[in-house]
């Protein structure tokens, strides 16, 4: 069950040193960010995260390591596939004066010094899917597959046309290749 709770850390509340938080994110995460968020890529998932802050005054080095199987749709016939994902990432948190993201360094205001990881979290899982995610050869949805196929054999008869009219100073261009 997600609770959102269960994603803020209280900074001042750390000791000083490396202190260790670890998550397992599955479907009731990704279910409660798509409620809050439209048009997001990750719909389920099984996904442990293990999160190591490293204490020193008010500076934070953190480290995030997700790992695990998420459910996003295949980049060619849009049927749901299972991507494993594995990824380390390092940021640096710091209190000050407002929150506020740059990047790699995040600022949480001092007077509260909550930290919300849960978006945080899901964005790291997301940037951990590679560009191209299809299924493996063959287990593609067969009927999509069949549309494309009919679709991509009209659009390469089209192009035969087109290669007729190309300009013939392009042609001379074909002789200086290296």
């Amino acid at each position: 069950m997600y609770s959102s709770e269960a994603y803020k850390i209280d900074l001042k509340g750390l000791k000083d040193g490396v202190s260790s938080l670890e998550y397992h994110l599955d479907d009731s995460y990704f279910a409660a960010l798509a409620e809050e968020n439209e048009g997001l890529e990750v719909s389920r998932g099984c996904v442990d995260v293990a999160l190591n802050i490293n204490k020193v005054a008010e500076t934070f080095d953190v480290t995030l390591r997700v790992a695990g199987k998420v459910v996003i749709p295949c980049n060619v016939c849009l049927d749901d596939m299972e991507q494993p994902i594995e990824a380390s990432y390092k940021l640096v948190v710091k209190l000050g004066e407002e929150d506020s993201d740059e990047g790699d360094i995040i600022t949480v205001a001092a007077d509260e010094a909550i930290w919300d990881i849960s978006w945080l979290i899901y964005e790291y899982v997301d940037l951990a899917i590679p560009v191209r995610h299809v299924h493996a050869p063959g287990k593609c949805n067969p009927v999509m597959m069949k549309m494309l196929g009919e679709h991509s054999a009209t659009r390469s008869g089209g192009e035969d046309t087109a290669e007729a009219d190309i300009d013939p100073r392009w042609n001379a261009l074909k002789n200086l290749k290296i």
